[in-house]
Order: C-alpha cells, then sequence, then structure tokens
C-alpha cells in the first residue's frame, strides 16, 4: 500500500523500521518476544505445499508480520502489530453480489472447507520500493468466481475491505482519517481469473495475523501491494471498472493497473529497484515482480507507461 502524499515524512520513518528487521534484530528484540508470546497460539492449517519451482527464499514470518502496511490502524509500519489484536475474527462472513448467479453470504471457514488450501511461495512488492517473499496459503480466486458464476455483464472484479470503526481506528476519524475509508480496489475480470491471484487466509502455515490482513485477503503478485487489499468484506463483479482507493486519492500517482514496471516511476521515486526485508543493498526490480511470462499477455497492446 503506497504512503500518503500528505505524510512524506513516513518513507523516512519506515525505512529506519525496515533496517531493524535485518540480520535478526527484530528476532531477538525483548518487545517483539513478549508481543509473540502475548499472542494466542495458532492451529496450524492442512494444505498443498508449494513445490517453488522459483526456487523462492521467504523472509522470515518474524520479519513479514512486523512491518506492514495497514492504514486503518496507523500509518506507521509496526504499530499495527499491536492494534490489530483487537479484531475479533469469528464470525467473519464475506459478501458476493452483483452480477453473479449466487448472491449470498459466506463465512470464511465455509470458503476453506469449500476450495480447500494451497501454498503459494510468491514475491510482494511494495510501491514504496521495498519487497519481500511470503509463503502464502488460501486458494486461486478463479475457484471462488467458478463458484459465483459471474454474468456477461461482469468486467471486473471489486474489493472493499470491512469497515467497522469500532476496531479499526482511522476510520473513526472521519474527515481526518489517512485515507478514505472502506478500502476499495479492483481488478479486470480476465486479471482476477489469472490462476496466480489468490485469496490467503493463512501464511507460514498457520492463519494469517490479524495485522497482515486477516482472516482473508487478495494477493496479486505482479502488482504493487496495495493492489492486494487486506481483510475482506464484499467482492461484487462489476459492469463497470472500480476507482480504486489510491486512484480516488491520487489519480497523478496511482492508476487502476499498479503492474510492477521498473520502466515506469513512480513521480516521487524511481521503481528500477528495491530493497528486499531484511538487506542492506537494493536488487533490480523484475517486469511484472517476476511473472512476465505467466501474465504479459494480458497487456498485449496496453501502453504501460500510460495505463499504469
Amino acid at each position: 500500500m503506497p504512503t500518503p502524499s500528505i505524510t512524506p515524512e513516513i518513507l523516512f520513518e519506515a525505512r529506519r523500521h525496515f533496517l531493524k528487521l535485518g540480520a535478526g534484530a527484530l528476532v531477538s528484540s525483548t518487545a517483539l518476544s513478549q508481543l509473540l508470546a502475548s499472542m494466542p497460539e495458532e492451529i496450524q492449517l492442512s494444505f498443498t505445499k508449494d513445490p517453488n519451482p522459483l526456487k523462492l527464499t521467504p523472509n522470515t514470518f518474524e520479519q513479514v508480520s512486523n512491518y506492514v502496511n495497514f492504514y486503518e490502524f496507523s500509518t506507521d509500519k509496526t504499530a499495527p502489530v499491536k492494534m490489530a489484536q483487537v479484531m475479533k475474527l469469528k464470525p467473519w462472513s464475506l459478501g458476493f453480489f452483483g452480477e453473479i448467479a449466487r448472491e449470498e453470504m459466506v463465512e470464511v471457514d465455509d470458503l476453506i472447507a469449500k476450495f480447500g488450501l494451497e501454498e503459494r511461495i510468491y514475491r510482494f512488492r511494495c510501491v514504496e520500493g521495498w519487497s519481500m517473499v511470503v509463503p502464502w496459503i488460501g486458494f486461486p480466486l478463479y475457484k471462488l468466481l467458478d463458484y459465483l458464476r459471474p454474468g456477461s455483464k461482469a468486467k471486473y472484479v471489486k474489493f472493499t475491505t470491512r469497515h467497522e470503526p469500532d476496531i479499526f481506528p482511522d476510520q473513526a476519524k472521519g474527515l481526518f482519517a489517512s485515507i478514505k475509508h472502506p478500502y476499495v480496489e479492483g481488478l479486470r475480470m480476465d486479471e482476477a481469473r489469472h490462476p496466480l491471484t489468490f485469496l490467503a487466509v493463512g501464511m507460514y502455515g498457520k492463519p494469517l495475523p490479524k495485522q497482515n490482513g486477516a482472516p482473508i485477503r487478495l494477493v496479486v503478485p505482479w502488482k504493487y501491494g496495495f493492489k492486494s487489499i487486506k481483510s475482506l468484506d464484499l467482492i461484487e463483479c462489476v459492469e463497470e471498472q472500480p476507482l480504486n482507493t489510491w486512484q480516488a486519492m491520487a489519480p497523478e500517482e496511482y492508476g487502476f493497473y499498479a503492474n510492477v514496471n521498473p520502466q515506469v516511476d513512480h513521480p516521487r521515486w524511481s521503481q528500477a529497484k528495491e530493497r528486499l526485508l531484511g538487506k542492506l543493498t537494493k536488487q533490480e526490480t523484475l517486469m511484472f515482480n517476476g511473472y512476465e511470462k505467466e501474465v504479459s499477455h494480458l497487456y498485449a497492446g496496453m501502453d504501460l507507461r500510460k495505463q499504469y
């Protein structure tokens, strides 16, 4: 998720937090140990393991679960780790509406039982210029869409984060919130049905930590991280292209597609390189975040410098 232009100092503070995650610093910190000790023991999920054909090396659980963007709680990278623990994840129904054959509300546990679970080890690239590798657990979005049976008018899929100001302090700020709530994202139908597009309910063998978007979130590995919306409440199949939150807030900086593209810089910083969480040096950013072979056909004929 990107950083609001009204608070540019966050990028500086984020880098300080980022570097602290290197060399196991957070793993050995007293604060982290106390926090993890206070969290309830979570069950191990049953899932099909990813054969990891790209031979990716995941970041540690401590790194991924302690460096997050979750503006419903805070613009700080680490504050949501503690703040999110107030969330109550059960019951949690997800609503399906729009141009579909089956409009209904379904519990997340029922979705898991219906579609099963598999692991996907994916690169994750933030528009802010940092990256990580995460072993997500969930199921491909196309399985859900096959179940919902979108009609011929359904050209896009719209996603909305839960709006519950009693839980999310930034939502309770009204006009003074960091972003416009509820958070909204969208995909073109062919993007949504691509086999890489994933609904995650866990990572590292366990249910998603609350600060990472529990109980269910979207993961689109070839797009910048703000497309991978957290704590889903609604999924709608619609005819018109949704106006996603960051495009609405800063259209000169964020487009609808948000594909990882090292050749198209953000207006305020380069996208050519990225810093892998825990590393001090930068690495080259790959086109479509390393998934060019799998997804480039989706954008044939498009001008990716203008349709960003």
